[in-house]
């Protein structure tokens, strides 16, 4: 026995390249020539060789049963050997065996999660704008314990006449064509008052206060066209007439305004019974400037309720 060859039957001496050159339907002979002499030096013959045209046998013997060798057998070959386990079958579309994960599934029950999260997020922003909301217009109207509500409070009790006396709640206003005296710009010292009684304007209150020359009231009007308008004046006299000036876009009229004592009443005494009077005025189309005031030379002991102006002259 030499080194690489301990005797027939040993594994050492089992080619395990035999099967490339097993003629077929044995175990390394050839069916044609019987069992091949193994010589040292010299490979065995292949049983994958050309062979002539008729000599392939088509009905050949099942090949003799073999008793594999326990060093190289696989265990379920082996008596009481563990039964062989099926490969598992690979997923559709799969490089390996095993069972893929669903990813669609995993990829729809992610979107429904955002989903949820996103709606709960948008609930609690509008559930918060609203409670913003109302606490600005509780803050607004004054409720609660809040101080501007305090504040609004205190502003509602105070008279509202005061406040008239010291400035004029909307003077100088556009467009009205009549207009309470007491609502115009006060120019030269001129006030408002409500000791006489019977006055057509809000509240009673009427300009006194004329007699300085400059004082009057400004009345900036709009008018649609161009031509000549009746300025029409509610006043009061003490017993006596009066008159007053009329300035358009500062230029004075000719004749002032007659202020006539119609009502009866005596010298000093300022009548209950509020009259009119009239005078021309030429105005341009769109905003003018009416100014009626006490100039020199004229009676200027009256009490302005309202003015008023109506299309045409005399």
């Amino acid at each position: 026995m030499t080194a690489g060859n301990n005797g027939a039957g040993t594994p050492e001496n089992d080619d395990p390249f035999a099967h490339l050159y097993r003629s077929e339907g044995g175990d390394g002979n050839n069916a044609d020539s019987g069992p091949e002499e193994r010589r040292p030096g010299v490979p065995r013959t292949s049983y994958h060789q050309v062979r002539p045209v008729g000599s392939r046998q088509y009905n050949p013997q099942p090949p003799r049963q073999q008793t594999p060798s326990p060093h190289y057998a696989a265990p379920e070959t082996l008596p009481g050997g563990a039964p062989r386990q099926p490969m598992p079958q690979a997923a559709p579309g799969g490089h390996g065996g095993g069972t893929r994960p669903n990813r669609r599934g995993l990829l729809i029950a992610a979107i429904a999660v955002v989903a949820v999260v996103a709606g709960g997020i948008g609930v609690a922003m509008m559930t918060n704008s609203g409670d913003d909301k109302g606490s600005t217009q509780a803050g607004a109207t004054g409720g609660g314990d809040d101080k501007p509500g305090e504040d609004d409070g205190k502003k509602d009790d105070k008279p509202k006449e005061p406040e008239k006396k010291q400035k004029p709640s909307n003077p100088s206003a556009v467009g009205l064509q009549k207009r309470d005296a007491a609502s115009l710009r006060l120019l030269g010292g001129a006030t408002t008052a409500t000791e006489v009684a019977g006055a057509k304007s809000e509240g009673g209150a009427y300009i006194k206060g004329l007699e300085a020359p400059g004082a009057g009231v400004e009345w900036e009007v709009a008018v649609k066209s161009t031509g000549a308008y009746r300025l029409n004046v509610t006043y009061g006299v003490p017993g006596k007439d009066g008159e007053l000036s009329v300035a358009v876009n500062d230029t004075v009229n000719k004749l002032p305004i007659r202020l006539g004592n119609h009502g009866g009443s005596k010298p000093g005494e300022w009548s209950t019974n509020w009259m009119g009077s009239w005078t021309q005025v030429d105005l341009k189309e769109g905003k003018n400037t009416i100014k009626v005031f006490c100039q020199s030379g004229n009676k200027c002991e009256v009490h302005l309720d309202q003015v008023s102006l109506t299309p045409g002259g005399a």
